[in-house]
């Protein structure tokens, strides 16, 4: 077996945090988005990301992010990634990081979901139902918590992706409750009538509608993986895998060793340095959801630039802990532009940061054709065949 490049590779995903429109952005009627962009904008000159910005953060763009200069050596490589999957959501761009593009578009719900769906649920819960068209969190339980609290009805909501979405406060359904009936939801949309990506629950707290608030206890039921993905093939070659955040919801467990939940993004992080210094020879994939969750469906820029600066401070640390033969890849699965119309995810390009200490320069990595690249490129480190999807740039990276 080959020996590899870097004994661990850490991977974080910043969940939303795009760079621009895709290509093939006016399908999904999101031309003019840009994440990253509109966070400088609303920042106006005064965006404080030192760590990203000398990794290379403006360097890839046309435009440099307002307040955030390109620089004229970036200490590692940055690129470019364009989504080939159907879809843009969280699950559509994981599954193509490792390997596995979802081709086919999977079932969105823009009128709410059908009665039948609808019936099977009430009759497996007990409970009414409440809401079922797309919404914000933020607005539907501002609208319907109150209801929900007095009655215990479910409220069931979409948004413009394949989710299933069941809220409830968690004083009225006990979370055991409200997980058991997300994964009765989970069987009913695993095809072929419905297929739908993922089912969410959604539990809140609070005395009425001016204070409710979401809790960290969300869950994610995710459609299973529909093949192999990297982080199998990795797992079988004997290479360590540990998910923090979401990534073990995503792949539904598959291919991962060890899981960690994350409470938020600084959570997140502390599990990163955490995992960090630990011996071991693998790959550590982890997301960081607040930028989305708290700040992107919300459509609140001065948020998302906040949590971006938050999490730049904590990645000078990482940069710190890097030891000459760990890689760091930094990248996004979509964008959800806090400054553009609606309050969906945006179909857009996103970043590929690559740092080691061991690094001689930096320079560009282009624009690559699929996020398949990144898994493309920890396999390749590793020395193990995937399914072949993807393009590896280890041999770049110098």
């Amino acid at each position: 077996m080959t020996v590899e490049k870097y004994k661990r590779i850490f991977g974080i995903v910043m969940d939303s945090v795009g760079t621009g429109e895709a290509p093939d952005a006016a399908k999904f009627d999101d031309v003019g988005s840009d994440t990253l962009g509109h966070v400088g904008e609303a920042y106006k000159g005064k965006l404080n990301i030192p760590n990203l910005q000398k990794l290379g953060i403006s360097n890839l763009r046309q435009t440099p992010i307002e307040g955030v200069d390109k620089v004229d050596a970036p200490i590692g490589y940055y690129g470019k990634m364009q989504e080939t999957s159907a879809g843009k959501d969280s699950m559509d761009g994981h599954w193509e990081m490792m390997g596995l593009p979802v081709q086919k578009p999977l079932n969105t719900f823009p009128n709410g979901f059908p009665e039948d769906i609808l019936k099977k649920l009430e009759e497996f819960s007990g409970r009414k139902i409440i809401g079922n068209r797309p919404e914000s969190v933020t607005k539907i339980i501002a609208e319907l918590g109150e209801q929900q609290m007095k009655t215990g009805d479910l409220i069931v909501y979409t948004s413009g992706d394949s989710v299933l979405q069941i809220a409830a406060h968690e004083d009225v359904i006990p979370l055991k409750e409200l997980y058991k009936i997300c994964e009765y939801a989970r069987t009913l949309v695993n095809g072929p009538e419905y297929t739908v990506g993922r089912i969410i629950a959604r539990p809140y707290v609070g005395p009425d509608k001016d204070h409710f608030t979401r809790t960290a206890n969300r869950h994610d039921f995710t459609l299973e993986p529909t093949g192999l993905t990297d982080l199998d093939y990795l797992q079988k070659a004997g290479v360590h895998t540990v998910g923090i955040g979401k990534i073990n919801d995503i792949f539904s467990g598959h291919g991962i060793d060890k899981g960690y939940h994350n409470e938020s993004n600084m959570d997140g992080m502390d599990h990163v340095d955490h995992v960090m210094a630990e011996d071991f020879t693998g790959f550590c994939f982890t997301n960081l959801v607040d930028f989305d969750a708290m700040y992107g469906h919300r459509r609140n820029p001065i948020g998302f630039g906040e949590a971006l600066m938050d999490f730049d401070k904590r990645l000078g640390t990482v940069l710190k802990n890097l030891k000459d033969d760990d890689l760091l890849l930094i990248t996004a699965d979509h964008g959800n532009d806090p400054g553009f119309k609606g309050t969906d995810h945006t179909r857009e390009m996103v970043p590929i940061l690559a740092y080691s200490p061991s690094m001689k320069t930096g320079d560009s990595l282009g624009v690559r054709k699929t996020f398949a690249d990144f898994g493309a490129t920890v396999l390749d480190n590793f020395d193990v065949k995937g399914n072949g999807v993807g393009t590896s740039f280890l041999a770049d990276l110098k």
